[in-house]
């Protein structure tokens, strides 16, 4: 993708973009000075290597993604956000974020003690000053943030069955982000997201999220919603951490959008960025999170469409539009979302189109093909059609399935 060359005049100041919830972009990066004090201090505390999705978690509370969190949730938080959709001051928030570990490490701690938190390598990446200490009703929970206790739900499944027994909540202060060995160039923070607007120039921004490589709907979603909204830019925001089994690996999806923006968008209209979050699978309420992340990064806009973070039938095609209608309180949040009909290649008209806006189409006008039908084609060495796919992507997608003799 090529880059702006040259700076609207005000451009390198974030002041023009929209807020971060909560009014304030968090930091939790303490100072050299301070951090060199914890490490110190440590020596004397409990610690807990944290697993990888953990780590996903704490670097997103470090960087501001989740703004306005300061720290793991305490009980009075994580109940109220699974029965209200809201931390217990009142602040909207969808799914609670939870530092779940052992009972031999809880045995060891104590409310206004501190936990060093470290990586699996073991190197010390925050020291969380403890609050509380409790054992929590998982099912209840799962039921909540997923509407589900079916093990056959990723989400459900994890919490229930993989999570420890033991939440801690308490203030988080960080010595260092995670160290990542991939996908350097894509994972930046909500603050360099926001900086490269202000470069940009841009104030109105689009933000689409993706597990998947993008498509002819996709792209087309994109442009319409750019389009409509009168918006200076777009935001795909790539997903990098742990999905289901099947979907294709980050490294893929990131050359799969890079040439079709390089081929397909105007210059210097989208940046290409990405979080390492793991998908929950928790529909409506994740659309939810998905919608505050963006709001960190400065996006205006979230792309909703049908299904949005869903899995398999355990929500409605349109719940994840819907929560913000029904179970977000007006002005609660500053972003706004577009939602998006089903999306599919109209023969009559040539393009692709939201079907709600394709009258007198019957179900025989239309080319719609699901990513589980395009992955088995692409599995047995067929190209997907050029009305689901450009042909740049499908080189690409048909070269990484050849190349693990799908």
């Amino acid at each position: 993708m090529s880059h702006s060359s040259s700076a609207p005049s005000g451009a390198g100041s974030t002041d023009h973009l929209i807020p971060p919830h909560g009014g304030v972009l968090i930091d939790l990066l303490a100072s050299q000075e301070r951090s060199a004090e914890l490490r110190a201090a440590s020596r004397d505390w409990p610690s807990w290597d944290l697993t990888p999705r953990q780590v996903c978690d704490l670097e997103l509370l470090a960087n501001g993604s989740f703004s306005p969190l300061t720290g793991f949730l305490n009980r009075a938080d994580t109940e109220s956000v699974g029965e209200r959709l809201r931390l217990a001051n009142g602040t909207v928030w969808p799914l609670p974020v939870n530092l779940d570990v052992s009972e031999e490490l809880a045995g060891k701690l104590t409310p206004g003690g501190w936990l060093a938190l470290r990586d699996p390598e073991g190197v010390m990446l925050a020291a969380l000053e403890v609050e509380e200490i409790w054992q929590p009703d998982r099912e209840k929970l799962a039921a909540q943030a997923f509407g589900t206790v079916d093990r056959l739900h990723p989400g459900a499944a994890h919490l229930l069955d993989r999570s420890q027994p033991i939440f801690v909540g308490g203030r988080v202060e960080a010595l260092q982000l995670p160290t990542h060995y991939d996908y350097k160039q894509l994972r930046l923070s909500p603050a360099e997201v926001r900086a490269a607007f202000a470069r940009r120039g841009w104030r109105r921004v689009v933000a689409f999220q993706t597990r998947n490589p993008m498509h002819r709907a996709h792209e087309e979603l994109c442009r319409m919603a750019k389009e409509r909204l009168h918006a200076d830019g777009i935001v795909i925001h790539m997903l990098l951490g742990k999905l289901k089994e099947g979907d294709i690996p980050a490294s893929v999806r990131d050359a799969c959008i890079r040439v079709m923006v390089e081929k397909y968008f105007e210059p210097d209209s989208v940046l290409i960025t990405g979080y390492g979050f793991d998908m929950l699978y928790a529909g409506p309420r994740e659309a939810v999170l998905h919608a505050i992340f963006r709001q960190n990064m400065g996006a205006t806009h979230l792309i909703v469409g049908r299904d949005h973070a869903g899995v398999g039938s355990y929500y409605g095609p349109f719940d994840a539009q819907a929560i913000f209608d029904t179970k977000v309180p007006k002005g609660a949040l500053e972003i706004q979302i577009f939602g998006a009909d089903n999306t599919a290649w109209s023969k009559k008209l040539g393009r692709v189109v939201m079907k709600r806006e394709a009258p007198g189409h019957t179900d025989e006008d239309y080319i719609d093909l699901s990513g589980t039908k395009v992955r088995e084609m692409l599995g047995k060495g067929i190209a997907p059609p050029p009305e689901f796919s450009r042909p740049e992507v499908a080189k690409v997608l048909m070269d990484y399935y050849r190349s693990i003799g799908g």
